[in-house]
């Protein structure tokens, strides 16, 4: 039996946790040995780990990475952590040296700061694997390229490395360490590859992992919308981050609710933008209008019930909640950044739009005044969705 270990940052509810949950789920247990640590052991995925998984934590929190007291906790563990191996001290010039770069960039980014600190102050495991797998940027990649005793190793890149704020230098140089490596889509590994041009070769497409069943076995049960809104439903899931630009869908609903249109805009998710939106949303007057429902253990009802869902972000890696709504045939917006618009084709099955208040208003205007082209579009992105086990294959044909 083959043994593999996987290695993440946390188990929060999001994108590429839930695909790694999904991955394992496809994997046989009878041929396959699967272990699992998480850096940070907290998250409320790990309710969702089948239980033939060995989680390697001593121990775990299964409070959210986003919630308030989910971020004291986070808070609790990293602090003891900074001091395991003396981590702190070792990474101490490496802070300070890249915490200078930052600023003069004008774009500091703690996070990215902490990941090898953290990654240093993890346990070392005697055992000895036949494929590793780095399954996030970050930590978990400096992780397994050294400290885990692996025959292969493999790397997955989730989001446009360079837009997120990742170098090679920061990473010093940890990808070049991995026998192959998996970006979500065609623009995350490009802007991988420009980092580490000399890793293109054993540089592959794998894209996340969605059981459709489910979504759709989901989205028919009992929850979702509990108010008794008569009018047109907008639906956003996306962390409440710079990078999927919530602030901008504000301004757009500003728009759509001076023009006197009868719509309600949902967003599920948090993060630590909340209270910055909610101010905003309070200026404008909007807090029956647009509102932020925070995270629910089942989304896809509100999927299932909504009447056009928008995600319209910064940048993405690729987007697990577009393909979600494709899969419930719902007419959908999407902001013209590359991985988006690899997703979709414009005004077939979506509408593209730009990241910006009035054009975003504008598409959503033409969906509600258009029932027809709403039909269309849903029908076709439900036909759009496709699953595959070609990418599966491609990380097991490593062992």
């Amino acid at each position: 039996m083959k043994k593999i270990l996987f290695v993440i940052n946390t188990l929060g509810r999001g994108g590429a946790e839930n695909a790694l949950i999904q991955l394992i789920k496809k994997l046989d247990k009878n041929e396959y040995d699967i272990s699992l640590y998480v850096i940070l052991g907290q998250g409320e995925l790990i309710e969702k780990v089948p239980e033939h998984i060995h989680v390697l934590n001593e121990s775990f929190d299964a409070s959210s990475v986003l919630s308030r007291e989910g971020k004291k906790m986070m808070k609790k563990r990293i602090f003891g952590m900074f001091f395991k191996n003396a981590s702190v001290f070792k990474n101490f010039f490496y802070i300070i040296l890249n915490w200078v770069k930052m600023v003069f960039s004008g774009r500091v980014l703690p996070d990215k700061l902490l990941w090898k600190t953290l990654s240093d102050a993890s346990p070392v495991f005697e055992e000895k694997y036949d494929l590793a797998v780095a399954f996030l940027e970050g930590a978990s990649a400096y992780y397994v390229n050294k400290y885990v005793n692996a025959e292969k190793k493999a790397a997955f890149i989730h989001v446009n490395y360079v837009e997120a704020g990742y170098s090679r230098k920061l990473d010093k140089d940890a990808y070049t360490g991995f026998d192959r490596i998996f970006a979500v889509s065609g623009d995350v590994r490009e802007s991988f590859i420009s980092e580490y041009p000399e890793c293109e070769e054993k540089t592959k497409i794998f894209e996340n992992i969605i059981d459709k069943e489910y979504v759709l076995k989901k989205g028919e049960e009992a929850g979702g919308f509990e108010d008794e809104f008569n009018g047109k439903r907008i639906l956003t899931i996306a962390r409440l981050t710079a990078q999927k630009a919530i602030d901008v869908s504000v301004e757009s609903m500003k728009i759509l609710s001076e023009s006197g249109e009868n719509v309600k805009w949902y967003v599920l998710g948090d993060g630590e933008l909340r209270e910055k939106l909610k101010s905003r949303i309070e200026k404008y007057d909007l807090k029956d209008k647009f509102i932020l429902l925070g995270v629910k253990d089942n989304p896809f009802t509100y999927l299932k019930q909504c009447d056009i869902y928008v995600h319209a972000t910064r940048f993405e890696g690729k987007s697990m909640a577009i393909r979600e709504a494709q899969i419930m045939g719902k007419p959908i917006i999407v902001s013209d950044c590359n991985s988006n618009a690899e997703l979709v084709k414009d005004n077939e099955d979506a509408l593209v739009c730009k990241l910006d208040p009035a054009d975003i208003s504008d598409k959503i205007k033409t969906l509600l005044h258009d029932e027809n082209l709403c039909k269309t579009i849903g029908a076709n992105a439900e036909k759009k969705f496709t699953e595959s086990n070609e990418s599966i294959e491609e990380l097991l044909s490593l062992i």
